[in-house]
């Protein structure tokens, strides 16, 4: 079996969030000797692509609308990845410093439209195409609707919506940038007045999945406007739980560490990476370190921070470390409590993935307060790492940790995104981490939860092959 990924980012290549990482990992663990998988993604002006020299494999021009533009595939000239990887390069439109912008009808959809004409020239088509989140949404409606694309219409195809709440909404204005299509169907397209390529995907897409279980059955009640539609659609939906890739994410291997550990060496391991964090940011090491990594958006509880960590700090019982950014008004409040906190408190304000691994590693509890969280694959870097992650109980946080007070428990989790009810859960952990055999006791625990790739690539081949 032949499956074709079409994704907006892919990890090393191009990172903003958890997308990135599933398609780095799911193709190399979908590899075997029945499956061959592989990436078609845009070729961007980042630092990979700079690195690297690449092969043109194809040359054509696409449209849109009546503006023709040039575009080219490319391959990497040295293999560096475990996946076969194609770069579509439309130098007008997608090879921009950013991946997403303002402009993204007109990127996105030239993207998608030159790898289906691309596609179109294979000797033999693809067995099944994967895309992922709206950036390639228009995919599955085009392939069953667009006159030139009659001859795909009999290959099974899979959305997978890794975040609901970014749609790639656009006017109808723009409908004739799509390659012509039998136009009485063109309410495909439609939802509430806009086009709307998340909800043509679950239209005309064979199969339709998300992160985790518990993120489809939400979404069915909040999604951002498309709740009636995926209830109506529920037939054809279902939740596959991400996994992370066990061979980057592993303490006993990771280059980026100061110390690697494994299951029998967790304690001596995560105090030197801990000491080096501490030494770095200026922050107490005899206190428990809790972390954040991430966006500073309101779907990752972030607005909270500024209030909660004072509450926290000001009883002089914990250090904090955060790693991210995003809004500005919350950077520049995290910012400003350096000075109220020094040597408790401190902010590396926008992102640097070695310093990521060494917090996994050297922090005692990670924060996760999310508002949404479709799968989160930080709290299981975290359990990789022998830390314990501390949880808002929804989407993929609820399917993969369960509160210490529970039966086999090994988290922290809270109910809503609050301060009063972050500040507690952190409280908890800071109990938990003065009874010292049971922190480290669950910290060993912890490194032996198996969150795999392994699983779910197995879990997605089936599914392909239940729709074929």
């Amino acid at each position: 079996m032949n499956i074709v990924h079409i994704s907006a980012e892919c990890y090393p290549v191009a990172k903003i969030g958890g997308l990135a990482d599933v398609v780095g990992a799911l193709p190399k663990y979908q590899n075997s000797a029945t499956i061959s998988s592989q990436v078609i993604m845009p070729f961007y002006n980042n630092k990979f692509t700079k690195a690297n020299t690449f092969n043109t494999v194809y040359e054509s021009q696409l449209s849109l609308g009546d503006t023709l533009y040039p575009f080219k595939i490319l391959t990497l000239k040295e293999s560096l990845l475990e996946f076969d990887i194609f770069f579509v390069d439309v130098p007008q439109l997608l090879f921009k410093e950013y991946v997403y912008s303002n402009d993204d009808t007109e990127r996105f959809l030239a993207f998608q439209i030159a790898a289906l004409d691309w596609m179109l020239t294979w000797d033999k088509h693809p067995d099944f195409i994967h895309c992922h989140d709206h950036h390639t949404g228009l995919v599955p409606f085009m392939l069953q609707e667009s006159f030139k694309y009659e001859t795909f219409r009999k290959i099974p195809n899979l959305l997978t919506i890794h975040n609901a709440q970014y749609q790639g909404w656009f006017s109808h204005k723009k409908v004739d940038l799509i390659p012509p299509f039998n136009f009485q169907n063109v309410g495909l397209l439609d939802w509430s007045g806009n086009i709307n390529p998340l909800a043509a995907a679950i239209k005309c897409a064979w199969g339709v999945t998300t992160v985790s279980p518990s993120y489809m059955e939400e979404l069915k009640t909040a999604a951002n406007g498309l709740e009636s539609l995926l209830n109506h659609e529920s037939a054809k939906c279902s939740g596959i739980l991400n996994g992370i890739d066990w061979n980057v994410w592993n303490p006993e291997t990771d280059n980026y560490l100061i110390s690697n550990y494994s299951t029998k060496t967790v304690v001596a391991g995560k105090k030197a990476n801990k000491k080096h964090l501490c030494d770095t940011f200026n922050l107490d090491v005899n206190k428990p370190l809790f972390a954040f990594i991430g966006r500073l958006v309101g779907e990752k509880g972030s607005d909270l921070f500024p209030e909660t960590f004072k509450k926290v700090l000001e009883k002089n019982k914990a250090s904090i470390l955060l790693l991210g950014s995003g809004h500005d008004d919350v950077e520049i409040q995290l910012e400003a409590l350096k000075n109220d906190y020094k040597g408790t408190y401190n902010a590396f304000i926008g992102y640097d993935e070695a310093l990521s691994h060494v917090i996994y590693a050297g922090a005692d509890f990670l924060l996760m307060p999310s508002r949404v969280e479709p799968c989160g694959l930080n709290q299981m870097y975290a359990l990789r790492y022998g830390t314990i992650p501390i949880v808002r109980s929804i989407g993929g946080l609820k399917d993969t940790v369960t509160d210490i007070s529970e039966e086999n428990g090994f988290g922290i989790s809270h109910a809503n995104v609050t301060v009063s009810e972050i500040t507690n859960a952190i409280d908890r952990g800071v109990s938990l981490y003065k009874d010292s055999t049971t922190y480290k006791k669950l910290s060993a625990q912890v490194m032996k939860i198996n969150h795999s790739w392994d699983a779910s690539a197995k879990e997605y081949i089936k599914l392909y092959k239940s729709i074929n």
